[in-house]
């Protein structure tokens, strides 16, 4: 077996993919090139995962040398995809801290029509829990937080998403701003 393929990596998770129950997709982020590369790769991939999970038990399937783990909730289907080396634990965890920040976001009505109403928080909460397919967090009261979601308030509205990059990018913008000023001062001294 090549040493190489076993060194543990950040690079976790393959992919996710949210399914209704007919197999659709309305979420999907691949997070390897090499990893189904084309759009008809993919959906055939989520076609042959969701025909083999749908009517399963398990939370947990092995397919096309992948270890997918995935949960069911009314009409949606949740996958996480990694490796077949993958650890399966760090693989539920990522699925569970996103079903449980959506279950808030959507306010408990995890359904396809609720969650097509709520994509852009949606795409936010996949963002926060993971980035090029290295886990970013698994805590869904840290991703709530990092979103600018309260349970108290009404669903993430367009003012709130813009409110969030207006933030990340002032964010971005003061650390440019110091990195500059800490090499003009170096080049000064």
């Amino acid at each position: 077996m090549d040493s190489t393929s076993l060194e543990p990596s950040l690079y976790t998770v393959k992919a996710v993919f949210i399914l209704d129950n007919d197999g659709n997709r309305l979420l999907s982020k691949y997070y390897d090139p090499e990893l189904y590369p084309s759009m008809k790769e993919q959906k055939n991939f989520e076609r042959n995962v969701f025909n083999k999970t749908h009517k399963a038990d398990n939370e947990i399937a092995f397919l096309e040398g992948m270890t997918i783990v995935y949960k069911s909730s009314i009409d949606l289907f949740f996958y996480v995809v990694g490796s077949a080396q993958e650890n399966e634990l760090m693989l539920m965890s990522v699925l569970n801290c996103m079903f449980e920040s959506l279950t808030h976001i959507l306010r408990k009505n995890v359904e396809r029509r609720c969650l097509l109403d709520n994509m852009e928080g949606v795409f936010l909460v996949v963002d926060e829990i993971i980035d090029g397919g290295v886990i970013l967090e698994s805590d869904p009261l840290q991703v709530l937080q990092k979103v600018n979601y309260r349970a108290d308030e009404n669903p993430l509205t367009e003012q709130s998403v813009a409110q969030h990059l207006t933030e990340k990018l002032a964010l971005t913008t003061n650390v440019l701003q110091s990195a500059k000023e800490q090499i003009k001062w170096s080049i000064l001294k």
